[in-house]
């Protein structure tokens, strides 16, 4: 079965605890409520009664050559057991070196020995976690001569040597596309989808030279579109608007969902037939 939500941010908080929004899950940033007690907590705990929570980072780094953050998982695991999330993931990037953070997402050359570092670190994640990971494809802006595959294959060897799962912004993978000069139906096409266990979409905005993944738009009709490519090869997936800075009112963000929901059911008929 597809289950639909919404990224929550703070303005909808109080829609969501009211009972009065109707969502099958909802996804809020996991180091917004990686500490201990607190008003955010309780919040966080208030929604999970209304409906699931999936827990999305941007921290975790599995692509850091110096190592996990031993720290950053044990107060990560300390809200999975609270919230039993219906999901945990992150992206495959990697974030800082020791004593700095950068803050950002930043690219991997996919290469064997990377492919080697993050399974390490995928594997060393899920055992301190006690579960499966999801690991989301980045938006990119450079690609490397180094890389040996492509995104999608490293992704797939990823799962194999792992057992982790994915999670695929479809957003990321038209802004990619754009950026680096590769037809994002292709892509799709060659994505593991059978490892697949949450979408995103979201929407984008023009920089001086290349798209940017700012989540401040709504999603455009490109990727509406390979949204619904992607849909005739999903099997049960839980579908998300994201959506991080303009924040428009709740019903706006539903009115998309509405959408996405649309898309979904005429491209899994189709995908059925096909």
């Amino acid at each position: 079965m597809t289950l639909f939500g919404l990224g929550l941010r703070k303005p909808h908080f109080e829609a969501v605890q009211s009972g009065n929004v109707k969502l099958d899950f909802v996804e809020v940033i996991s180091e917004n409520f990686m500490f201990p007690g607190g008003r955010q907590i309780a919040d966080l705990l208030d929604v999970r009664e209304k409906c699931p929570v999936a827990l999305h980072g941007v921290s975790m780094s599995v692509g850091s050559a110096s190592g996990l953050d031993h720290d950053y998982l044990h107060r990560l695991r300390a809200l999975v057991d609270i919230i039993d999330p219906l999901f945990v993931s992150d992206h495959l990037c990697w974030t800082r070196v020791p004593g700095f953070s950068s803050h950002d997402l930043l690219p991997l050359p996919y290469t064997r020995e990377v492919l080697d570092i993050v399974s390490e670190h995928v594997h060393a994640a899920q055992e301190i976690l006690g579960r499966q990971i999801l690991l989301e494809n980045p938006s990119a802006y450079l690609g490397f001569a180094e890389s040996e595959m492509p995104e999608w294959a490293f992704l797939s060897e990823l799962c194999a040597q792992t057992g982790c799962a994915l999670l695929l912004d479809v957003n990321n993978v038209y802004v990619s596309g754009r950026n680096l000069h590769f037809d994002p139906v292709d892509y799709i096409a060659s994505f593991p989808m059978d490892n697949v266990r949450q979408v995103h979409v979201a929407g984008h905005s023009q920089g001086d030279d290349l798209l940017v993944d700012t989540h401040d738009q709504p999603v455009c009709d490109d990727v509406w579109d390979l949204f619904e490519t992607a849909m005739t090869r999903a099997g049960s997936v839980a579908v998300m608007i994201e959506r991080d800075d303009n924040i428009p009112p709740i019903g706006d963000l539903l009115d998309e969902l509405s959408i996405a929901r649309t898309r979904a059911d005429a491209a899994i008929k189709r995908g059925s037939r096909q």
